[in-house]
């Protein structure tokens, strides 16, 4: 597990473009925190460090939205009007198996359609600070790990 924290929107979104400089097809990227954490704002950062240059909004009520003009494709998707049971039906695998980045919020609404090896990051607001964000990454399967390891490489330069 690795730790970050960010302040102010610029530095969320720097982290994400970051982030995005070692990005595949294929990778799962969770974003797990409350209403206002970040997650949206850390995924504008992602899709300019993927060359997207389209607004990222948030897929509330759309579920999921594709950005197709990057360098690698990204699939934004936020699963909250899910909890109550319905992503087996979105056909989430081909997303996750496809040839683009996948990021999704709220992921435990969807926990059984999830692959095993993905990146989980938990954002927190600061309770003293509402300026500043916690990054809390957790790495499942090799991929991940090392996918950590450039990130704090990047940081450390």
């Amino acid at each position: 597990m690795k730790s970050i924290t960010t302040i102010g929107a610029e530095e969320t979104q720097a982290l994400g473009q970051q982030l995005a400089a070692h990005l595949q097809a294929g990778d799962v990227i969770l974003l797990d925190g409350d209403l206002g954490a970040g997650k949206t704002t850390f995924t504008k950062g992602l899709a300019t460090g993927l060359g997207i240059k389209r607004p990222v909004k948030s897929p509330t009520f759309t579920i999921i939205r594709e950005y197709q003009e990057g360098k690698l494709p990204l699939y934004h998707m936020d699963v909250y009007r899910l909890e109550n049971g319905g992503g087996d039906e979105l056909g989430l695998d081909e997303y996750f198996n496809g040839n683009g980045v996948s990021v999704v919020e709220w992921s435990p609404f969807v926990t059984d359609e999830l692959p095993e090896a993905r990146l989980v990051i938990h954002l927190t607001r600061d309770e003293a600070d509402d300026d500043l964000r916690h990054f809390v990454f957790e790495a499942h399967g090799n991929r991940y790990e090392q996918l950590l390891n450039q990130l704090e490489a990047d940081r450390h330069e």
